[in-house]
C-alpha cells in the first residue's frame, strides 16, 4: 500500500466520522463499506489477494489488522487478561471462551441429547457421537477416529514416538494423558475414590474393578 493511499484512507476515516451513508459497493457480494480503503481490504477476501507479508515467518494475510493479530505468535504478547485468574490471551476471542469457565456459560447446546458445551468447536466434534462420523483416517491401518487429536495419538503407535517425557524417572509416552497416570506414582496422588469404603485409586479403571466387590459384579 502506497503513501497516497494510505493518505486517502485515512481522509476517508475522518470524513466517514462524520457520515453515517455507506457509498462504497462491494461488486461480488454487494457488501457496503464507508471507504475505498476498507473495500479494498474487503475485496482481497474475492480475489485471494494477500498483501500484507510476515517478515519472521513469511505468511501472508489479506488484511493489515490480521497480520497485527498473528505477530504476537511471534512476540509472544498477550494483551488480554482475565479479570478473574489473571491468566493472558493473544486473541480477544479465546479470551472470551475461556471466562466462560468462571460464569458457567456453555452457549452451545447438542439438538439430540441436550449436552452443552463452551465453544461450537467442541459441540461439532461431540456430535460425531450421535452421527457416527469418524473423518480422521489412519494412512497406516485404517482406522478412523472423531478427533484429529486422537489420530495423532495413535499414529505414534505406527512411528514409535514418545513425546511426554517424566522430569523424575525420564520414562516416556505417547501421550499426555499416561504421562499424567504415571506421574502419580511419584506423587502418591490417588484422586478415584470408592464411595462405599473409601479405598482411593491412582487410575480409574482401577476403582470401577474394585467397586465390584461391593456390586457383586464379577470381572
Amino acid at each position: 500500500m502506497n503513501e497516497t493511499f494510505r493518505e486517502q484512507c485515512a481522509t476517508e476515516h475522518r470524513q466517514g466520522i462524520h457520515i453515517v451513508e455507506h457509498i462504497y459497493r462491494c461488486d461480488v457480494c454487494n457488501r457496503t463499506f464507508r471507504d475505498t480503503c476498507s473495500l479494498k481490504a474487503h475485496q482481497n477476501l474475492h480475489t485471494g489477494e494477500r498483501p500484507y507479508r510476515c517478515d519472521v515467518c513469511n505468511k501472508t494475510f489479506s488484511n493489515k489488522s490480521n497480520l497485527k493479530v498473528h505477530l504476537r505468535v511471534h512476540t509472544g504478547e498477550s494483551p488480554y487478561c482475565c479479570d478473574v485468574c489473571n491468566d493472558t490471551f493473544r486473541f480477544l476471542n479465546h479470551l472470551k471462551v475461556h471466562q466462560r469457565i468462571h460464569t458457567g456459560e456453555r452457549p452451545y447446546r447438542c439438538d439430540v441429547c441436550n449436552k452443552a458445551f463452551i465453544t461450537k468447536s467442541n459441540l461439532k466434534v461431540h456430535q460425531r457421537v450421535h452421527s457416527g462420523e469418524r473423518p480422521y483416517r489412519c494412512d497406516v491401518c485404517n482406522k478412523t477416529f472423531i478427533k484429529k487429536y486422537n489420530l495423532k495419538a495413535h499414529q505414534r503407535v505406527h512411528t514409535g514416538e514418545r513425546p511426554y517425557h517424566c522430569d523424575v524417572c525420564n520414562r516416556t509416552f505417547s501421550e499426555t494423558s499416561s504421562l499424567k497416570v504415571h506421574q502419580r506414582v511419584h506423587t502418591g496422588e490417588r484422586p478415584y475414590c470408592c464411595d462405599v469404603c473409601n479405598q482411593t485409586f491412582s487410575v480409574k479403571s482401577n476403582l470401577k474393578v474394585h467397586q465390584r466387590v461391593h456390586t457383586g459384579n464379577g470381572p
